[in-house]
């Protein structure tokens, strides 16, 4: 009897285990289906499948979370501590004082070259060196020709053939007609030899050609350069003398390339020498150069300067200062940007101790103050100094400007 009981009792517990396993296993199995399930790829709005309709997909936009704005904080306390100042970015007119070394040079209008329109030879020179002043009408040299004795006699003999026509009442006479202009020819011809009105008549009336021809200076001023020589010969078009009249002289200035944009035509500056520092000149600009100098990238730009007292010499080194206004820009202080080289970075103050590091591009630069084209609006506030201990502050927690890398 005892030992039924004993395997009636083993037969329930045997069933009692059977039926837990059975169940546990069917929980798992079902977790297992589910998990695997849920890992399956959704199906997509372009790729449906044979999923059922009831199941939709999200667009992937909803899915990403917004871009925070960097901002660093810097407590009120400590902005005290560093000397955090802030200022409103405005829109108003800038005034850049462009400051340019020149030089003094020659008036190229009021430049003459002497030449001679004969062969020949140099028998009296009048102007034996370089720096001379002399006058318009001052003789300089006076040159032998072969060739122009010949063309003086040849006119002396038509002025004889004339007066001997006009006393015979032949066949001579018939030709009197042409011997005026003839002699008219030759007149014409001696002209453009550069023998003057004046000399054509002293042969006329002496009926002797003239040995040398005196070449007068055309215009008053100073021999800047000088080739001819006593004795020398010298071929048709030979130069022989430069004349400048420094009644009028020329400064040119270098201009940096990115102050170009500001240099225009007509604009007034201040022309100051050291050999006359009691003393400033305003001229207007007059001509910009169209090149840039390979070597210094400047470009030239060009005033005249009365010189009535000749104290003003080519090749003295001048200061000029050129005032340019310009409309009113959007501006901010230069002690503000953090210029990385790469870019430039201003700090935002947002409020409540936060400063948001913002990239801008920037323009022209004067007095202290810059240009913002870009990255900035007029009203907003924007920390003036003590910006590169905001910009440590912001390395050491790793804040840089949204979109960008941190500098």
């Amino acid at each position: 009897m005892k030992r039924k009981n004993i395997i009636i009792t083993s037969a329930l517990l045997a069933g009692i285990l059977l039926f837990s396993l059975s169940k546990t296993g069917r929980d798992l199995f079902q977790n297992l289906t589910q998990k695997t399930s849920s890992q399956k790829p959704q199906p997509t709005s372009e790729h449906t499948g044979h999923a059922s309709d009831s199941v939709t997909s999200q667009p992937a936009s909803s899915q990403q979370a917004p871009v925070e704005t960097p901002l660093v904080e810097i407590p009120s306390d400590k902005q005290q501590l560093i000397g955090v100042k802030t200022t409103i970015v405005s829109m108003m007119p800038l005034q850049k004082m462009i400051r340019a070394a020149g030089r003094i040079e020659y008036d190229e209008r009021r430049l003459s070259t002497v030449n001679t329109k004969i062969e020949g030879w140099i028998e009296k020179l009048h102007i034996d060196y370089i720096g001379r002043y002399i006058k318009k009408g001052e003789p300089l040299v006076e040159i032998y020709s072969p060739e122009l004795i010949a063309t003086q006699q040849e006119f002396i003999n038509l002025l004889k053939w004339r007066q001997k026509s006009g006393k015979e009442d032949t066949i001579t006479s018939m030709l009197s007609k042409d011997a005026e202009a003839i002699i008219e020819a030759a007149k014409q011809r001696l002209r453009l030899w550069d023998i003057t009105e004046e000399q054509i008549k002293k042969i006329e009336e002496t009926a002797k050609p003239v040995r040398t021809l005196t070449i007068f200076s055309p215009v008053s001023g100073y021999v800047v350069q000088k080739t001819a020589l006593q004795g020398m010969r010298i071929m048709i078009g030979e130069r022989l003398f430069d004349i400048a009249d420094l009644s009028i002289v020329w400064v040119i200035a270098d201009v940096y390339e990115y102050e170009m944009p500001l240099i225009s035509i007509g604009q007034t500056a201040t022309i100051a020498l050291s050999y006359i520092p009691e003393k400033e000149f305003k001229a207007t600009i007059e001509y910009v150069y169209p090149s840039l100098s390979a070597e210094t990238k400047t470009a030239k730009i060009r005033f005249s300067i009365p010189n009535p007292d000749g104290k003003l010499k080519p090749q003295m080194y001048t200061n000029v200062v050129i005032k340019s206004d310009i409309s009113k820009r959007l501006i901010i202080p230069e002690d503000a940007v953090i210029d990385t080289g790469m870019r430039q970075i201003v700090y935002v103050d947002k409020g409540d101790g936060y400063f948001e590091p913002r990239e801008i591009t920037i323009g022209i630069r004067a007095d202290g103050l810059v240009e913002v084209i870009r990255g900035l609006k007029a009203g907003e506030k924007i920390a003036s100094s003590a910006t590169f201990l905001i910009d440590s502050e912001a390395k050491l927690k790793g804040i840089a400007p949204a979109g960008g890398h941190k500098h």
